[in-house]
């Protein structure tokens, strides 16, 4: 069942250069990097890495330019196993790419993006054909609005990483949405964070999980009490796309059917496993090295099984 389960990302791919550095280097100066490497990213593709490394059978659907750097990231999505036959390659365009710079000590980051060119998936084409028969399209703030016209003619569930903020986005029908705390914030104002995920289900999403960097991450359900999990104890070298692992581990957890606590245990641990390298795909963990890290280190926290989802019993964060 888990096997034939038909994933499709939708989204952002890019090809990064990362390099590790002991300082930001100031205006026109020469610093030196400790490392430098170069990898596939963007959110949807890294999420869609993640649930092929996890076992799942993962699609991705986006727009490439015809240039070389598209080659190659199309090339690595492919030796992951991600099924690349949807994605739209624009004549004449470049493709998404990005400079990081991450610092060694506070594993922070600066980035500068090259904007790929836009996704539009046309009524027919292989990139309709994946949509029309997954049982799970996931989008991130790129994929959304692509995404919105087949909601209506198509039966997959929806998952939304709400990691960038996307305008004008109502949760309302969506099965898995995952916002940042910091989104949460800007859209309902600055409450407890219970009431926050309380306020995007009473919007109308199905369940609601909230990252928070290294705090690790806030789930609820509608009359459930929320869910604390705490991030993964590592020996951190770079989080640069721990969250986009997370957004592609939680979802391979809810497809393969985990308690709720459990799936966003299995999200936290394969992001924090995912900051050992320096790009956000080098380290990505296999299902079974994920669920042990789980098991090692389990961080989930009840404080009621009977309070609401609206309630603050979880303290403010």
């Amino acid at each position: 069942m888990i096997e034939t389960t038909s994933l499709v990302f939708v989204g952002v791919a890019a090809l990064d250069t990362i390099a590790l550095v002991g300082r930001l280097p100031q205006p026109d100066e020469r610093i030196t990097a400790d490392a430098m490497t170069q990898a596939g990213g963007g959110p949807a593709a890294t999420a869609a890495v993640t649930a092929a490394r996890l076992g799942l059978r993962a699609a991705f659907v986006g727009a490439a330019g015809d240039d070389e750097d598209g080659d190659r990231i199309l090339a690595g999505l492919s030796s992951e196993g991600v099924d690349v036959s949807g994605v739209i390659r624009v004549p004449g365009a470049r493709s998404a790419a990005s400079i990081g710079l991450v610092h060694r000590q506070r594993r922070g980051r600066a980035l500068v993006t090259r904007v790929g060119p836009a996704l539009h998936i046309a009524r027919s084409g292989r990139a309709a054909e994946l949509l029309a028969g997954a049982d799970w399209v996931h989008a991130d703030h790129a994929g959304w609005k692509a995404v919105l016209p087949w909601r209506a003619r198509a039966h997959f569930r929806l998952s939304v990483d709400e990691g960038n903020p996307i305008p004008g986005l109502c949760p309302e029908g969506v099965d898995l949405y995952v916002p940042t705390l910091a989104v949460l914030r800007a859209r309902y104002g600055d409450h407890p964070a219970p009431d926050l995920l309380g306020a995007a289900l009473a919007e109308g999403a199905r369940c609601v999980v909230a990252t928070r960097g290294e705090q690790g991450c806030l789930g609820a359900r509608p009359g459930e009490t929320p869910v604390r999990v705490g991030a993964l104890p590592v020996a951190a070298v770079s989080t640069l796309g721990a969250g986009d692992v997370f957004h592609g581990a939680l979802l391979a957890a809810t497809v393969r059917g985990m308690p709720f606590g459990e799936r966003l245990s299995y999200a936290a641990a394969a992001a924090g496993l995912s900051c050992r390298a320096l790009d956000g795909r080098g380290a990505i963990p296999s299902h079974a090295e994920t669920l042990a890290a789980a098991a090692a280190a389990p961080a989930t926290t009840r404080t009621d099984t009977t309070a609401p989802a609206t309630g603050t019993d979880i303290p403010p964060t």
